[in-house]
């Protein structure tokens, strides 16, 4: 399978459309590997390959230009006047979960105590769960993020007065 220019920016455009920070592709015959939020799009294949995929420099244009607002506006709240708390960030990409099960407790709540190592969400990639656990001992003072919405790598997550 030869990926032509246009096949290649299609994907990208889809790609950017469906909100994900990070997609790897990988066949017998390419590898196409897209990042948001950083200056380069990366693609990479087989050394026969290389021709036909060097005319894709303009796929960074419209990967940029999708950005979502959400990610930079929870990094600006982390960043004013709550500057003495912890931002406890997401470690991966996916879809961000309060609690084990619907009917559950959340794991953590605005005052309630976490601690290291201890489970504080659950982040659904690629159809497993897992659960994250908190890098700092405290209380909840904000949680940032809507249970069952979609969470950018790095995105924070809670904050926490570790005092």
């Amino acid at each position: 399978m030869n990926l032509q220019p246009k096949e290649i920016q299609d994907l990208i455009d889809f790609i950017a459309g469906t909100g994900l920070a990070e997609v790897n592709i990988e066949t017998e015959k390419f590898k196409l590997s897209i990042k948001r939020n950083a200056d380069v799009v990366m693609t990479s294949a087989p050394m026969q390959m290389a021709a036909p995929l060097a005319a894709a420099p303009v796929a960074p244009a419209p990967v940029a230009a999708t950005q979502t607002a959400a990610p930079a506006a929870a990094e600006k709240a982390a960043t004013t006047d709550e500057s003495r708390y912890i931002a406890v960030k997401s470690p991966m990409i996916g879809t961000f979960y309060r609690a084990s099960s619907p009917e559950a407790e959340p794991f953590a709540k605005v005052g309630s105590k976490i601690e290291k190592g201890k489970p504080i969400c659950i982040i659904e990639a690629m159809k497993l769960f897992n659960e994250i656990e908190s890098d700092v001992s405290g209380t909840v003072v904000k949680v940032l993020v809507e249970n069952a919405s979609p969470v950018e790598y790095d995105q924070v997550l809670f904050l926490v007065d570790p005092a």
